[in-house]
């Protein structure tokens, strides 16, 4: 068994594609490519592929990571030619590397992200960047309203220790906010509720759908990090 792991960008119009629709074209593209993924055990075998960290809805990825495993050996270098000239238009593979002495799961290994939010803040026009922060993070908690898919409610949760760090600065009209935060099965914090705290915070009153957000990285363990800086 062969394992790998695949570095792509997502970006443009295709960030509107959902998580599952993703997956099913890196699965047909693999199939077009002749590269077998390897197939797990039992009643219901799947394709051993998975992505670290699923990318939400109108997000764009960086540098967005998916593992797979092969029977047999395939050339890191061919595989990336390979899929990428069957990818569409905003999806880039920057990179197919051998992943054989990782023991965790990349969806197991993921600790924190890097996102560059921008939200429209007319109103924000000349404060200081040092000065927006200090106002952000001064107060003891962070507390933003978030409903909770097990309980089905509504619930109120301290985000700030979930924060590793955060700068704001506005620009034209602009309120940029480039954070790293928990991200990952153990501690997750979704940028939407930091555009959510953001806007109470500095009463933008903006409209969501013009905020963007990118994920520029993701961190992994320590094993995991090492064989992606080869």
């Amino acid at each position: 068994m062969y394992k790998y792991l695949l570095e792509f960008s997502k970006t443009g119009t295709i960030c509107f594609i959902s998580h599952l629709d993703t997956m099913r074209l890196f699965k047909r593209s693999f199939k077009r490519a002749g590269i077998d993924p390897a197939y797990s055990k039992g009643f219901n075998p799947h394709p051993k592929m998975s992505f670290a960290q699923p990318l939400a809805l109108g997000y764009e990825g960086l540098a967005e990571y998916m593992e797979f495993e092969t029977e047999d050996y395939r050339d890191p270098g061919e595989v990336k030619e390979k899929i990428n000239r069957l990818m569409p238009e905003g999806i880039k593979i920057l990179r197919c590397l051998e992943a054989a002495g990782m023991t965790k799961t990349l969806a197991s290994a993921v600790e924190a992200a890097e996102y560059l939010i921008k939200i429209p803040a007319e109103n924000l026009l000349g404060k200081e960047g040092e000065e927006m922060k200090e106002a952000y993070m001064g107060s003891p908690e962070i507390m933003a309203e978030k409903v909770s898919k097990k309980k089905k409610r509504t619930e109120y949760v301290d985000i700030k220790p979930m924060i590793r760090d955060i700068s704001l600065y506005t620009e034209e009209g602009i309120l940029t906010a480039e954070a790293v935060l928990d991200c990952g099965s153990r501690s997750n914090l979704s940028p939407e509720l930091v555009i959510k705290t953001l806007d109470a915070a500095f009463c933008l009153k903006a409209d969501r759908s013009e905020a963007e957000v990118t994920r520029r990285r993701i961190f992994f363990g320590e094993e995991q990090e090492k064989i992606l800086k080869i």
